[in-house]
């Protein structure tokens, strides 16, 4: 998906893929990795979601990254945060309290910033992007944060010719290949959820497996 698909859903105010509340899986999981507070967490493609301020809550120092100004200003908005604003070759970074968004391309993230990222929430990115983009996305993400990092990673998983993505399923087969060299993905929950969202069968699909794994270096 180029970055103009991603930005006319926001100015259009076409993101079903917010979730108004705390991913539950996220609260029940992120404990387990017992990452030390105080470190700082990536959250790739994270639009204005609320799993950043929970993640701040815990003590941790949050690093977003999204493409859409729409969604990072609507974030502090809603949330009541009033950011700090300044500019880097890395975009713009919004900054408030344990918090910080930049405004700019995931792909263009530095090494020097990446390794500084010992924890990872990915929700919302490998699943966003399309076949031939997830390899470079894990080799440039999870190839360059530090070296003992831990976190969490969702996928989906369904029958990829009953619907068009995004999201696009990501089975477990793929994630292994993908992360086979730069950590261990291990499943510590998966189960069917289309029950729980019925748009998607309303788009034909017959299942939908909803994939958790902690992901370490």
């Amino acid at each position: 998906m180029d970055a103009d698909f991603w930005l006319a859903r926001w100015r259009d105010g076409r993101t079903f893929f917010h979730r108004p509340d705390v991913m539950p899986q996220l609260q029940q999981y992120w404990p387990g990795l017992a990452l030390p507070s105080g470190s700082r967490v990536l959250v790739p493609l994270c639009g204005k979601s609320l799993d950043m301020i929970w993640l701040a809550e815990q003590g941790f120092r949050v690093l977003g990254v999204e493409l859409s100004q729409v969604g990072v200003e609507q974030f502090f908005a809603e949330n009541g945060l009033q950011p700090e604003i300044h500019a880097s070759a890395l975009g713009s970074h919004y900054c408030a309290g344990n918090i910080e968004i930049i405004c700019g391309d995931i792909f263009k993230l530095d090494a020097a910033t990446l390794s500084g990222c010992t924890g990872i929430y990915d929700r919302a990115a490998l699943i966003a992007l399309p076949p031939e983009m997830r390899a470079q996305y894990v080799r440039h993400v999870y190839g360059q944060l530090a070296g003992r990092y831990q976190g969490i990673l969702i996928t989906l998983a369904y029958a990829q010719e009953q619907m068009s993505g995004p999201p696009f399923s990501v089975p477990d087969g793929e994630v292994q290949a993908l992360y086979a060299g730069l950590g261990e993905a291990t499943i510590v929950d998966r189960r069917d959820i289309l029950a729980e969202e019925p748009k998607f069968a309303e788009r034909g699909l017959g299942a939908l497996e909803e994939i958790v794994y902690w992901v370490r270096g």
